[in-house]
């Protein structure tokens, strides 16, 4: 597109003498007049694969790829593999040899592909999961056959997160057809058991040095965490294990025995009664959502003793037992103003006060996993571009939130050390996990329209 340069130039002068900073302005305001022709051929774009992107999430649907236990994760990707080789991307295909949940039964499958720009420059990755919850009950619509209306494609992963994974890709090719001439890289990994804690997939991943700042410089997942808003981390997790060990009896003379789910319950009482309250007491500076989640927080994941759940065509009662031990999972969730240390110890504090008031009490407290919360800075370049689209997007700075829960950012993290990281997609996190899960097709496009704008942004800057 040409300006013209009098006007711009000389505007106002009855001589026209052009000095060096004269066309400076010129060739700036060109510029912008460049990038504004390309904004609106990448929304136009984007805009005219609507039914595209709703089609592709109904094909990502279709695979049901449910964790626990891990189905189907070499299929999707072999079905990501022949899309994105088809645009020119080279392709891997990666299994997670040794990591927790691998096995020959069910490998843990990922997919990475990149595609180079005309010239070397930095790496702009997108990471999605590809497995999704259980479907679980009170479906309206077959949860692995999607359903699109005018509005929302329907199925169990549309929200959580196969639209957002469709998003990107739409994103990303629709860059590429515009913007032949990028600098730099575009990565799009589909990856594995981020619904079980990420070991499989981008932890794995990070440990193979996919993520190091070396070779990828910004990182977008697509989480659904609503189109105008931006998440810059998460709080942190210790998931433990306590369990309480008694001596076996009949259950006729339990005063021959020690009932370990007895003990049990003095400390989900100990629990109730004195850490509960206390959590309630702390709030957190980060921007959660939902704001009910800036409290610190604890959840009973569950509770088993005593004999083990008989087969569903068992139809006979159970034996007569005093159980012996008794194990409970616990979910504890805290803010940057707590240390992992602090919520460690508060744990082994309250169980030596329920030993001390239960003489004879035995109890083992065994940490399973934890991760620090993490917080990436609104100054960091993949924040400013993206927010800067949501802007240009929807004429109002985006809101800047905190997921309550952990997502595959944690690995990226810690383990891959690149702080550069957000989670911006499509959807409403409320709808995660949900029976009728959905996301909105509109929300897609306008999603997708602002991952293209951050490319160009990131890739194409000039």
């Amino acid at each position: 597109m040409k300006v013209d340069q009098g006007c711009i130039a000389c505007a106002g002068s009855d001589t026209a003498v052009h000095t060096e900073d004269d066309w400076l302005v010129v060739s700036r305001a060109e510029d912008r007049l460049s990038h504004l022709h390309i904004k609106q051929q990448l929304n136009e774009a984007v805009a005219a694969r609507r039914q595209e992107c709703a089609a592709l999430t109904a094909e990502l649907i279709a695979f049901p790829t449910v964790n626990p236990p891990g189905e189907g994760y070499r299929e999707i990707c072999e079905f990501l593999k022949r899309r994105l080789a088809a645009r020119d991307f080279t392709v891997e295909l990666l299994r997670a040899h040794g990591a927790r949940g691998d096995s020959d039964r069910h490998p843990r499958w990922n997919l990475v592909a990149r595609r180079d720009g005309a010239s070397s420059g930095e790496c702009v990755h997108f990471n999605s999961h590809t497995d999704v919850v259980a479907a679980g009950e009170g479906w309206s619509v077959d949860p692995f056959v999607a359903t699109i209306t005018e509005d929302r494609v329907y199925g169990r992963g549309a929200c959580d997160m196969k639209g957002g994974l469709a998003t990107s890709i739409i994103a990303a090719e629709v860059f590429i057809d515009t913007v032949p001439d990028y600098v730099g890289a575009i990565e799009i990994s589909a990856t594995c058991d981020e619904e079980s804690g990420g070991f499989g997939g981008v932890a794995w991943l990070a440990e193979q040095n996919r993520f190091a700042p070396s070779r990828v410089q910004h990182v977008i997942i697509p989480e659904p965490l609503n189109k105008n808003r931006i998440c810059l981390g998460h709080r942190g997790v210790l998931w433990s294990e306590i369990e309480t060990h008694g001596h076996i009896a009949h259950g006729s003379m339990p005063f021959l025995g020690d009932c370990a789910i007895r003990h049990m319950g003095a400390i989900v009482d100990a629990l109730e009664q004195q850490l509960w309250p206390a959590l309630q007491q702390r709030h957190t500076a980060m921007p959660v959502v939902p704001e009910s989640a800036r409290r610190a927080s604890l959840n009973i994941n569950s509770i088993h003793g005593g004999l083990e759940e008989a087969s569903a065509d068992y139809t006979g009662l159970p034996s007569a037992l005093v159980p012996d031990r008794c194990r409970m999972v616990l979910d504890r969730r805290f803010a940057v103003e707590e240390s992992l240390d602090d919520v460690r110890a508060e744990i082994e504090q309250l169980l030596d006060g329920v030993r001390a008031e239960r003489p004879g009490l035995t109890c083992t407290h065994r940490e399973l996993f934890s991760v620090v919360p993490t917080l990436t800075d609104k100054s960091a370049p993949v924040v400013r571009a993206v927010a800067a689209a949501v802007e240009e997007q929807f004429g109002a700075p985006p809101e800047y939130v905190v997921s309550p829960g952990t997502y595959d950012q944690k690995h990226i993290d810690r383990i891959g050390r690149l702080r550069n990281c957000i989670a911006y997609g499509p959807g409403e996190l409320d709808l995660a996990h949900q029976p009728d899960e959905w996301v909105g097709i509109d929300d897609m496009v306008d999603a997708a329209q602002v991952m293209a704008r951050a490319l160009l942004a990131l890739l194409a800057p000039n």
